[in-house]
């Protein structure tokens, strides 16, 4: 059924879902967005499934959105820009708000969506290796469908350390940053998650779906109007002279007008 993802499921109940473009750093086509919005409705809709563990393909969790995909919207009219950037904030959104514990298994690096992509979910195991950066603005774009869920995360104050620099950091700084729960070596992940997966084997799944909508809730607001205020601000960026630049810069294998 689907292309870009897979999904398996043990006799637990507990769902694997897995980021499956390795061959492109699993780096978030129009396609894969589309696909991971209909795995968390059918995930959280599925009174079988217990936990979700969100896990990727190869060498890189999440390379962040896929440079194909963003140079298209370089190239469409406005209109079609909204409808993208909406598709990319509703499928992240969609992972936030599942009614199942969402755990994040990084076996690699994640740059730009994909620090979004940990940080939608309640639990992210890091190997100690792997290297983190919001990175958008080296291309003169913005962490803009990501930004709320980030920060969330984060906190303004540690946000501001590395939402704007584009600069990569190492597993132990994203634990402080609180992008990690934890980190472990590379043959220790599985048992990481496991044990963040068992606890949850005890609890009452309607009980664990409300306590995590009332964490939601309590937590800081990502309702219609942040999303929709993310998406103006995407597009917004996506129209600038920076992000042609940024975006011909990276195909033609050179360094943008601004990297001196």
């Amino acid at each position: 059924m689907f292309e870009t993802i897979t999904i398996s499921t043990d006799m637990r109940g507990v769902a694997t879902l897995t980021l499956n473009r390795p061959e492109k750093h699993n780096a978030m086509s129009g396609q894969m967005i589309m696909e991971l919005t209909e795995a968390a409705s059918q995930l959280g809709q599925d009174d079988a499934v217990r936990a979700v563990v969100l896990a990727a393909a190869g060498k890189t969790f999440c390379a962040g959105g896929d440079l194909g995909w963003m140079q298209d919207q370089m190239a469409a009219d406005k209109k079609t820009r909204f409808v993208e950037a909406r598709k990319l904030a509703e499928m992240l959104q969609a992972l936030n708000t599942m009614p199942k514990p969402l755990i994040g298994a990084l076996q690699g690096n994640a740059f730009g969506g994909g620090v979004g992509m940990a940080t939608v979910c309640d639990v992210a195991i890091g190997v100690d290796s792997l290297k983190m950066g919001l990175t958008e603005t080296r291309l003169g774009l913005i962490p803009a469908t990501i930004g709320p869920y980030v920060i969330a995360r984060m906190g303004e104050a540690r946000a501001r350390r590395v939402f704007m620099s584009a600069r990569l950091f190492d597993a132990s700084e994203a634990v402080d940053l609180g992008l990690l729960a934890k980190t472990v070596s590379a043959d220790r992940l599985s048992d990481a998650v496991e044990d963040e997966i068992r606890p949850y084997l005890s609890c009452a799944p309607g009980a664990v779906a409300s306590a995590k909508a009332l964490v939601r809730a309590l937590g800081p607001r990502i309702d219609d109007a942040v999303i929709d205020q993310t998406i103006g601000e995407l597009v917004e960026r996506w129209e600038t002279q920076e992000a042609r630049e940024g975006i011909a810069a990276f195909f033609e294998k050179r360094k943008p007008a601004w990297n001196k």
